[in-house]
């Protein structure tokens, strides 16, 4: 039998942890999923894509060497989302993306998780300035990528659907205060 060993680093914020995808993360993971929460990238799915989706982060992890991290709430050991960096083949660039779970939006969890993301990034991986592909309606996100210190810088698809490329400065620490 051969062993696929897949260092992926933990980063600790204040209110958070981010490590790796677990088999404990899919009640989360398929929720998230199967709701309308999911309608932005892409969802709402059907269960094996929850699972694909899953499996996939590891792989990206494999292949790539970055990817998406779970992202665990230090006081409730609960996982609250997903953050990372994304370049599937059919990207234009690598992309940090997140997920926020239900129960735990409006609480500044995104923010705190994407600037240790992109930090962890520019800092460890040499990626960066990295891009956003929002969805136009997507309020939320795109707000979150201008405190962010992202900006519009063109219009785009994701697999057919529209979006606004923003792209986060060159500077890891911009938008971070």
């Amino acid at each position: 039998m051969t062993t696929i060993a897949i260092d992926i680093p933990v980063i600790e914020t204040e209110r958070l942890i981010l490590r790796e995808p677990r088999l404990s993360d899919w009640d989360a993971v398929n929720r998230f999923g199967l709701s309308e929460r999911s309608g932005f990238v892409g969802g709402p799915f059907e269960e094996w894509q929850n699972w694909g989706a899953l499996t996939g982060t590891i792989g990206h992890w494999a292949l790539r060497g970055y990817g998406m991290w779970s992202v665990e709430d230090r006081a409730s050991g609960e996982i609250a989302g997903r953050v990372g960096i994304l370049n599937p083949i059919d990207w234009p660039e690598p992309e940090i993306g997140w997920h926020v779970y239900e129960g735990f939006e409006g609480k500044g969890i995104a923010y705190e998780a994407a600037i240790a993301a992109r930090d962890h990034a520019k800092t460890h991986l040499g990626l960066g300035p990295l891009i956003s592909q929002i969805h136009p309606d997507n309020h939320r996100s795109r707000r979150l990528a201008e405190r962010m210190g992202a900006h519009v810088e063109r219009e785009g698809t994701v697999r057919g659907t529209p979006c606004l490329i923003y792209r986060h400065p060159a500077n890891s620490t911009e938008g971070s205060a």
